[in-house]
């Protein structure tokens, strides 16, 4: 029988630096020989909702096909790392409650630097009226009552999140 997987979720407002930090994690994880598939928000969206309208219904179905999908994978003794904004807090939970082996990372980010960075363009759709469901600016970002890590985006480098992430790993038996 397959030994089942463990999953991280890295929240965080749109353009935190979820992805970069998923990066970074992946790439130091590999360096130890550990083998995890990345299921980034972005990515999995194109496939489940090609033409996403980010509605909460949509949001709804989506995060709960993410969440569903990334148990799949765990039980099948698969290493995930949801990089996933997730704004509601129930979402995250969920995939608590389903996956034995889990930890919330949260990337605290305040908005304005958020709104900077902007790599999609997002927060300026928003603005100007083009968007109408980011969370930060029209949806609220439930940020975790009790993330398992706390990263901040301005004083920790990707590297330095990673580790981070990798001692809490350590510490609860992941790896």
């Amino acid at each position: 029988m397959t030994e089942p997987g463990w999953a991280i979720w890295i929240t965080g407002l749109p353009a935190s630096g979820k992805s970069t930090v998923a990066k970074a994690l992946k790439e130091r994880l590999t360096q130890l020989g550990i083998d995890v598939q990345i299921l980034e928000s972005d990515v999995v969206r194109k496939v489940l909702t090609p033409n996403p309208t980010y509605s909460p219904e949509e949001r709804e179905t989506f995060y709960s096909s993410l969440v569903y999908i990334g148990v799949i994978l765990t039980q099948n003794g698969v290493n995930v790392v949801f990089d996933a904004t997730a704004n509601r807090r129930r979402w995250r939970r969920a995939a608590r409650g389903l996956i034995d082996r889990f930890l919330q990372a949260y990337i605290g980010c305040p908005l304005e630097v958020c709104r900077e960075r902007d790599p999609k363009g997002i927060y300026r759709k928003a603005a100007a009226g083009e968007a109408t469901y980011v969370p930060g600016s029209q949806e609220d970002y439930e940020e975790p009552w009790h993330a398992d890590v706390e990263l901040d985006c301005v004083r920790d480098s990707p590297e330095e999140a990673a580790e981070k992430i990798i001692e809490v790993m350590m510490e609860n038996g992941f790896i």
